[in-house]
Formats: C-alpha cells, structure tokens, sequence
C-alpha cells in the first residue's frame, strides 16, 4: 500500500481539485470505487511510459487524418487543421448513473420533438403561454416554411447532442440542447478504438459497455424516416465539402454506416425528387442526413446564393419525395432562451416530472431578471442565443473589468440576444499533461438517436477543458477528448 501511495504522489503530484467534484477522488482524496482498476495501472506505469503511449497516439491520429479546424482570434481570417487533443485517462460513468441518465435523456428527447411538431402545427403550448409566443414566432431558427408540413413519423430530430454537466455535488445538468446539426459522433468511436489500442488491458478489466452497435441504430433511424417504405433506402450525408471544420466527422460517419458522401453539386432535383449523380446514372435519394445549416440548403427558398445546397430540395421535401435529418427549423429547439423552458416542456406533453434539472437560466429581454444579472456579472455565464461552439460567451469570473464593462454594454443594448446562468463549477477529471497528471474540467455530449425505438449511445463524447482552470471544453475553442467508459 505504501508503495502504491508513492507512486500516486509522483504520478498526482500536482493534482489538487479541490473546489470541485473530481471524477476520480472524493472530497477526502481517496479513490472512488468505479476508478480503482484504472489508479492501480496507471500508477503502475507511470509518466513516462504514458507520456510513451501518448505519443504513439499522436503519430496514429496525425496519419489518420482524425483533424479538426481550429478558429482562432490571434490568426485573423485564417484557421488551423489540427488532431483534436486526445487525453488517454478515460472518464468513468457506473451502470447506475447511466441508467438515470439514459432515462432522463431519452425523456429529454421525446418532449423536444413534440414541442417542434407542436410549434409547427398546432401551436398548443403557446396558446397556454407554456413558453412566451414572441420567443418562438421571433426566433431566428424559426422556419414558417415548416408550418403545417407533416415530417416522415413525426420524427424532427432523429440525431440529437444532449450536453450534459456534473455539479459541485455530484448532480447532473443538462447544459445545452444540440438538435441542429450536432457533431463530434465519430469522435466517440475513434476515441474508443484508440483506447482499445493503447490500454487493452485496461479495457477490458473495467467491462466496459460496448458502443458498436450505435451506428447500426442511427442508421436505422434514418432509414426508419424515408417517406416510402422501401428495403433498402438511399441515404445521403450532405456536407459542405472539405473545408468544414468537421468534415473528417462527416467522411467517417458516411463510411462506418455505408451511406453516400455528397455535396451539394452531387445531387439533383427532377419533378420534385431528389436525385444522386453516380457512375450507374441517376439514383433517387429517400433520406438526406444534413450536415450543412438551414439557410445554406436550397438557394431557392432560403439564401439565394448558397452554393452548398441543392436548389429545389425544399420543393422536394414538402412533396413528401425525400425526408431530411434532422428537419429544418429545429433549431428553434435548441435556442439558449428556449432552453429554459424544456423542463415545462416535459411537464406539459408528458405529463412526467424531469429526470434531468437545467442550469438556472436568466432571460435577459426581462428587466428584472437583466437586472439582477447585471448586478452580478463577475459571477455569470452569459452566452449568445444564437451562437454554438463556445462563441458568443462571457464567463464571468475569468473576465477581466474591462471585459465585464464592455460585455454589460452589449446586453444593455440588445437584452433579447442574450440570456445569463450561474457558473457552474464543472466536475474535473485526471488528464495528462507535459509532465503530469492534473484535473481538467469536463462535459458529456451524450448522443440520442430517435427513430422506431429510441437509443442513447452508451457513454458518449467527453470533451476535457485543456488549459487550467479553463470551462470551456468546446473542440471549436481548442477543447479535447476523452473516451467514456460506461461500467
């Protein structure tokens, strides 16, 4: 015992968490049950032969091309391709917090889809004044071309990226709502083959939930929402091409599941089908699984010179000749104000109490809750309705005065763009750095696919904070990863 003590002094001696939930320690510092398997082998080996092990990694993610495009403010214009950051110490979730949050998040989904068809139909949850009129019917996301069209199934959102976060406490929240176009799936995956490769026996010592078959079940959602019943449908992942930031996760996605990879300059539309170009000639597509926004699908009913859509798509899609995952308009769902308003959404069309609270969530359009905000920004997270990706953001206890003045500006100016919540102290996990093992803040982006059946991909997307005392773990912001073990 004594042995194993020193070797965790060496290989944690900089690791010191405190003020937060730590994933792998408790409050006293001792080791949680769930992460014991894991303490004991990387103690065992200690930094130099995970600092060994990373680097192989590296060079394997460098020649597989597993990239990512990072924005940057210092690079002006430009941006850098670069391997999302990898940390090899997964992150560790027990059978029984999964079964909560298997069970909350599939709650989640159902209410959030039948608010979508609610808003474009009938409209019941605003006459209630469940959720203020003037939030959806002035909502930049809100697409009234979608008004009264029936979707294949009732199925808006057959892919959804449910952002999940661990309190202080231990609790779980649900951050955000990603129903749009929501990446990082094929990360996952990656994450979890390179986990098998480096640490298997590691891997197989915690008996660790498989995720393979998550796949085959986006697969069969998609297939489940083509409009004609056929054996084998086509199905099309649409992406913006190259250039896109995810694209390695659209080329990835396309090849595991054996769905055509297409631009928009590959498809056509012929007596409102939509039509494949290949080398046999003219293939009709039944299933768009879209990787490119709204605005940008079809030049003739949103923005008259995209050239990533495919022009008469929406003709198509209202003739009922093509289904498109996930359905436009959906991102009136996941707006940061509607967000607020999802826990009454469960209440109200499936008469259940949430399995998952929200953070506490400000609407800064009402003067007093701006107010109350304004009074204390240095302790708020505020973020742009519209915006993803970690953009768009103060957090405010790393603001500096200037940056808390310049911010209280903006609200003061246009109050309906922002909302504000309090900040959360994100649970830390042990990640690897230079020389050693520090705590890092982390979330979940947990992947719920609906379709016939509903199925959530066990464990999930960690993305880890790299820089110290960092929240924000966003890949677009220079984020990493993690691989989640489900025990």
């Amino acid at each position: 015992m004594n042995m194993l003590m020193t070797k965790r002094k060496h290989l944690f001696t900089h690791y010191d968490s405190p003020a937060f939930y730590d994933e792998m320690f408790d409050r006293y510092g001792k080791v949680r049950s769930s992460y014991s398997k894991i303490f004991q082998r990387l103690s065992k080996m200690g930094i130099e032969e995970l600092n060994k092990r990373n680097a192989f990694m590296q060079s394997h993610m460098v020649t597989q091309g597993i990239t990512f495009t990072l924005n940057s403010e210092s690079l002006g214009d430009t941006s850098l391709e670069r391997t999302i950051p990898f940390d090899m110490i997964p992150r560790i979730i027990t059978s029984d917090e999964w079964e909560l949050l298997e069970r909350g998040l599939k709650q989640r989904v159902q209410a959030l889809n039948a608010f979508i068809w609610d808003i474009y139909h009938e409209q019941h949850i605003l006459e209630d004044d469940i959720v203020p009129r003037k939030l959806i019917i002035d909502n930049p996301y809100f697409r009234p071309e979608m008004v009264g069209l029936d979707v294949p199934d009732g199925t808006y959102i057959p892919l959804s990226g449910i952002d999940i976060i661990r309190s202080e406490t231990g609790e779980f929240y649900v951050l955000e709502d990603n129903l749009r176009t929501p990446s990082g799936l094929s990360y996952v995956y990656k994450n979890r083959s390179l986990m098998t490769s480096l640490f298997p026996e590691l891997y197989f010592e915690n008996r660790v939930r498989d995720i393979e078959h998550g796949l085959n079940a986006l697969l069969s959602s998609l297939r489940s929402i083509a409009p004609h019943p056929k054996p084998d449908p086509l199905v099309v992942l649409l992406t913006p091409g190259i250039h896109n930031s995810a694209y390695y996760d659209h080329t990835f996605l396309a090849q595991e599941m054996g769905i055509e990879l297409a631009e928009g300059r590959d498809l056509t539309v012929i007596d409102h089908k939509v039509y494949l170009k290949s080398m046999q000639g003219l293939r009709q597509v039944d299933v768009i699984y879209r990787r490119i926004d709204d605005e940008f699908l079809d030049p003739l009913a949103f923005l008259p010179n995209s050239l990533l859509g495919v022009p008469g798509l929406m003709q198509a899609y209202r003739a009922g000749n093509v289904a498109l995952a996930n359905a436009p308009g959906t991102g009136v769902a996941d707006d940061k104000a509607v967000y607020a308003y999802v826990t009454d959404m469960i209440r109200y069309y499936l008469k259940e109490e949430p399995l998952l609270k929200n953070v506490p969530t400000y609407i800064l359009s009402r003067p007093h809750e701006r107010e109350y905000v304004l009074a204390r920004l240095s302790e708020m997270v505020v973020k742009e309705r519209s915006l993803s990706g970690g953009y768009g953001m103060l957090i405010g206890p790393a603001a500096s005065e200037q940056e808390l003045k310049a911010f209280a500006g903006k609200i003061k100016l246009s109050p309906e763009l922002y909302i504000a919540q309090p900040t959360m102290k994100l649970s830390c996990s042990p990640s690897l750095t230079d020389s050693h093992v520090s705590p890092r803040h982390i979330d979940l982006r947990a992947f719920v696919f609906m379709g016939r059946e509903t199925h959530v991909v066990p464990g999930g997307l960690t993305r880890v904070a790299l820089k110290e005392g960092s929240l924000v773990v966003n890949s677009s912001q220079g984020g990493g990863t993690k691989d989640t073990w489900v025990l």
